[in-house]
């Protein structure tokens, strides 16, 4: 499989260094780096988005994630059967991904259940994250990334190194 083109996010002048500044912006907001990524790993199930699930699976398992919870991300929604059966709702990108599968889309339930958990700071964070990884998203299913290939890239190197030091 070849992509259509290069990632927008590598063409467009600026595009790469804003959507990295805006995924900076959710660091240090009191929502654990690991949440992000599963959130991250989720929201690209549900997009299938192969370029960002393989992505952030490397990432989590990295981090020491064991392969029965990266299993159970996918039934996240169904929460009495997942490990994630005790997380709060929020940190599961459905409601803020499937915007147009419901009236309404993040209802009240959902909000409050998250905002127990977290404070205005972090939930800012996580509407951000989920946002910033929605785009990520399409930018790769639109182009037909190759999942993989994103790791290849001179930029996508430079990036990773920036990443990995900052953490």
């Amino acid at each position: 499989m070849q992509a259509r083109m290069k990632n927008p996010a590598m063409i467009a002048p600026g595009a790469m260094q804003a959507l990295h500044a805006l995924g900076s912006t959710t660091e240090n907001c009191g929502v654990p780096s690991t949440t992000i990524e599963l959130l991250h790993l989720r929201a690209s199930q549900i997009n299938g988005c192969r370029v960002c699930v393989d992505m952030h699976t490397r990432n989590l398992k990295k981090a020491g994630e064991a392969d029965e919870r990266l299993s159970a991300v996918a039934a996240w929604p169904m929460r009495r059967t997942s490990p994630m059966r005790n997380a709060p709702r929020w940190r599961s990108p459905e409601a803020a991904t499937r915007l147009s599968d419901r009236v309404d889309a993040v209802p009240d339930k959902i909000w409050d259940e998250a905002a127990r958990h977290y404070d205005e700071r972090a939930l800012a964070a996580l509407i951000l994250a989920i946002a910033l990884i929605n785009v990520w998203n399409r930018l790769n299913v639109s182009t037909k990334q190759v999942a993989g290939e994103w790791a290849k890239s001179a930029e996508a190197q430079k990036w990773m190194e920036q990443h990995s030091t900052a953490h």
